[in-house]
């Protein structure tokens, strides 16, 4: 897993899973049968959207060979280098509302983002 020490000493990973992301994501890997051990949650960027990035989560049973992996709270996470650089220093969390839930990247790169929040610019 790779790390930043510049918080003091504190080694801080790349890309943060919250507690009840890592949840979510378990239950629905192992709703799939996939082996947690092995299998994760792929973040990526693509090109899309009116801002011109969006993001992209699936389920991969490993990582690539170039690919970043963080695991926090029992989660693996694959990360591409060319998404990296768009998302290092983010945290992927849960988010429980009344209308939808679901997964939400926090991204202090993104610099503006569309009217309805499905794309961003960095």
């Amino acid at each position: 897993m790779s790390t930043d020490a510049a918080d003091g000493g504190e080694t801080r990973p790349r890309i943060e899973v919250t507690e009840d992301a890592a949840e979510q994501a378990l239950s629905l890997l192992d709703g799939e049968n996939m082996d947690t051990e092995e299998a994760g949650l792929r973040l990526f960027v693509q090109q899309g959207g009116c801002a011109g990035l969006s993001y992209g989560m699936r389920f991969d049973t490993e990582p690539e060979e170039d690919d970043e992996v963080y695991e926090q709270h029992g989660l693996r996470v694959f990360v591409d280098p060319a998404s990296l650089k768009y998302i290092e220093g983010s945290v992927v969390d849960y988010e429980h509302g009344l209308q939808a839930a679901g997964f939400e990247v926090q991204n202090p790169n993104v610099v503006s983002e569309c009217g309805c929040g499905e794309s961003f610019r960095t």
